[in-house]
C-alpha cells in the first residue's frame, strides 16, 4: 500500500456521487472550469478552489491512526440488511476468535445501535489528555459511538450534514485508539455526507483497506446495494467483498412450533365455513398447537430426526443473487450468513454469536467470512507498494 500523504499533500477529495459524467475531480486545476462541469451542482464549490486546499485535519488523522494496521468500512446502500449486526459480529470474532486488537467506530449518527449490540448500553465516553477513550467490551475490543454521548438513549439526533461531518472528523482526530490490528467502521445506509467524509479522511489521511458491502438476497435490497458498489468504484474505494446476509432461515427442528392448519369448506351458497374449532368467548377460530404431538411422532419414527436443522428461504434470491451481483461488479463474494434466531438473541443481549450459541449454524458461516476478510487485508498489506 502506498504511503500516506505528508502534511503538505493536497487533499484528494473523492468525486461526488452527483457529479457530471466525465468529472475531472474536485482537486483538478480544471475543476469547475472544464466543459464537463457545466450544469454540475458542485461547479461553484469546485471553481472556488476550496477542494484543492490541504485539510489540516488530515495530518491529525494520520497521526492518530498511525498505529492502526487495517481500516475497514462496512457499507450497504439499503437499510435493514443487518449491516450493524455484521459489523459488530465481525469485531467480536476478530477480537475473541483471532485474538486481535480491535476498534469499532459507529458513524451512524442518527441511528447509533452499536452500543446495544455490543452490550454497552448506558456507558459513557471518558476524556483524557490523549483524547476520548473508547468504551471497552474486553481489553482488546474498544467501541466509540455517539450513542454513548446522548443524555437519553431515546433522544433523536436531528443534525444537518456539516454537523455530522464535524463529529466524524472529531471521532477520527480525538479518539485515542492506541495500537489496533483492525478498526471496523459501521456506517449508515446510503451514499451520503458521512460516507464521503470517512472515505476522504481515511484515504487521504492514513490509508484504508476497503469496504465490506452487506446485502440481503432480494432485489429490493440489491438495487440499492448496486448503487453502493458504484459509489465505491467512483470514489476509488476497494471492495474487500460482498456478504449475503439473511441467506435462508436456519432453525433447529425442536425450536419450531407446529400449528394445526385451518380446514375450510363451502356451503351450498358458496360461503366459506371454517371447520377449525372456535373460541366460545370470541367466536374466532382457535389454532391448535400440535408441537408435542409432532415431536413425539418423530421421536417414535427416528429420534435422530430431532437433531435436524430446518432451513427455509425467507428472502428468495433475485436472479443470480448477491453472488452474481458481485461477479458482475468483479468484486469478491465473501459468503452467506443465514438468518438465525440465535444471532438475533446475541445482538439483543449484547454478546457475540459464538458466546451465545457456539453450535449455531451461523457460526461456521461467520468464521469463513471473517477468515476471508483477514486473508484479503493481510495479503494486501504484504504486497509491495505500487
Amino acid at each position: 500500500m502506498s504511503s500516506p500523504p505528508s502534511s503538505g499533500t493536497r487533499s484528494q477529495a473523492p468525486v461526488p456521487p452527483d457529479a457530471n459524467e466525465g468529472c475531472v475531480g474536485p482537486t483538478s486545476e480544471q475543476a469547475g472550469k472544464a466543459s464537463a462541469c457545466a450544469g454540475c451542482p458542485n461547479q461553484k464549490v469546485c471553481a472556488s478552489g476550496e477542494s484543492r486546499q490541504p485539510d489540516p485535519a488530515l495530518v491529525i488523522v494520520q497521526d492518530k491512526l498511525a498505529q492502526v494496521k487495517h481500516k475497514l468500512v462496512v457499507l450497504s446502500g439499503k437499510g435493514g440488511v443487518g449491516k450493524t449486526t455484521f459489523a459488530c459480529q465481525l469485531a467480536f470474532c476478530l477480537a475473541q476468535q483471532h485474538g486481535l486488537q480491535v476498534g469499532l467506530l459507529d458513524v451512524d449518527i442518527c441511528g447509533p445501535s452499536v452500543p446495544r449490540v455490543m452490550g454497552l448500553t448506558g456507558q459513557e465516553v471518558h476524556q483524557s489528555a490523549a483524547g476520548w477513550s473508547p468504551v471497552y467490551v474486553d481489553d482488546n475490543l474498544g467501541v466509540m459511538s455517539i450513542g454513548f454521548m446522548l443524555p437519553n438513549a431515546d433522544d433523536a439526533v436531528i443534525w444537518r450534514g456539516p454537523r455530522k461531518n464535524g463529529l466524524i472528523k472529531q471521532f477520527l482526530t480525538d479518539v485515542d485508539w492506541g495500537e489496533l490490528d483492525y478498526l471496523i467502521i459501521d456506517t449508515p445506509p446510503g451514499t451520503s455526507d458521512e460516507h464521503l467524509s470517512i472515505i476522504q479522511y481515511l484515504k487521504d489521511g492514513c490509508g484504508i483497506d476497503g469496504a465490506v458491502v452487506v446485502t440481503t438476497p432480494q432485489e429490493v435490497a440489491m438495487a440499492d446495494v448496486r448503487k453502493e458498489l458504484n459509489f465505491c468504484k467512483k470514489t476509488g474505494l476497494q471492495v474487500v467483498g460482498v456478504v449475503e446476509n439473511m441467506s435462508g432461515l436456519n432453525v433447529p427442528l425442536t425450536a419450531l412450533k407446529f400449528l394445526e392448519k385451518p380446514v375450510a369448506r363451502h356451503n351450498g351458497n358458496g360461503a366459506r365455513i371454517e371447520e377449525t374449532d372456535k373460541s366460545m368467548e370470541t367466536d374466532k377460530p382457535v389454532i391448535k398447537d400440535k408441537t408435542a404431538k409432532v415431536l413425539e411422532a418423530l421421536r417414535k419414527v427416528d429420534p435422530s430426526l430431532l437433531d435436524c436443522v430446518v432451513q427455509a428461504e425467507v428472502f428468495p434470491a433475485f436472479g443470480s443473487g448477491p453472488q452474481g451481483m458481485a461477479a458482475a461488479f468483479e468484486v469478491p463474494f465473501l459468503g452467506k450468513l443465514p438468518l438465525d434466531p440465535d444471532l438475533l438473541r446475541a445482538c439483543e443481549e449484547g454478546v457475540s454469536l459464538e458466546e451465545k450459541a457456539p453450535l449455531s449454524p451461523a457460526v461456521p458461516a461467520l468464521h469463513t467470512i471473517v477468515r476471508s476478510i483477514v486473508a484479503a487485508t493481510t495479503n494486501k498489506k504484504s504486497k509491495p507498494d505500487d
